[in-house]
């Protein structure tokens, strides 16, 4: 019998898809409610559902809400036949603040913090805050609570794939608190603009809900 060193070829969509499969567990593990997102093939999203016509990133279930969760069965379910992305709902274990790259970097790195290809950082922090009004005025801050989501790495974006910055192994799976999070990030504008001064223009966000 000859044996051979060669491993047998696996499609890059069954890789992706226990990749995925494998972090959506993960998350779920700990609490964090999972929901499956669509998927990429091209330059847009598919989400299976038949009609639909949203090209950017967008759950794939129609009562997404309702059916995300951290049950294992069902995750696994899932990611049984497509590559989704992973998406983590927001409001429920932690809200995320959403922010654009020059603010991300300044900010602290005491809890989880994931960053996608096109520069938006993502903050998980402990919910209920709102946001103080020097980023409430900024329209290129978004803060994710309960009826909203992220998407989680190693999920892919037409730019590439989001990324943990801080994992949430790294942080302990702790989330500071929003308070702690928003000063920092405060600190990081710099000098108050004067009174009446145009709003930062919106950097669209790849997450707003089209769904």
């Amino acid at each position: 019998m000859q044996w051979t060193s060669r491993q047998p070829f696996v499609p890059p969509s069954i890789l992706d898809r226990a990749l995925l499969r494998r972090a959506a567990l993960r998350y779920a593990a700990h609490g964090w409610a999972v929901t499956p997102g669509a998927y990429l093939t091209g330059h847009r999203f598919d989400c299976g559902r038949s009609g639909c016509t949203i090209t950017g990133c967008h759950p794939a279930l129609d009562s997404w809400a309702a059916a995300a969760g951290d049950d294992p069965a069902r995750i696994a379910a899932w990611w049984r036949r497509h590559p989704y992305t992973v998406l983590l709902t927001t409001g429920g274990a932690f809200d995320v603040l959403e922010v654009p790259a020059n603010l991300g970097r300044q900010g602290p790195d005491t809890g989880p913090v994931a960053v996608t290809a096109a520069g938006r950082w993502m903050f998980l922090v402990r919910t209920g805050d709102p946001l103080r009004p020097e980023l409430e005025q900024r329209l290129d801050v978004i803060r994710h609570g309960t009826g909203s989501w992220i998407p989680a790495p190693p999920s892919r974006m037409p730019e590439g794939p989001v990324r943990w910055e801080v994992s949430p192994g790294r942080a302990q799976w702790r989330l500071p608190s929003s308070e702690e999070v928003q000063e920092k990030l405060v600190a990081a504008l710099g000098p108050a603009r004067p009174a009446g001064a145009f709003p930062v223009p919106r950097q669209l966000s790849t997450f707003r809900r089209a769904a």
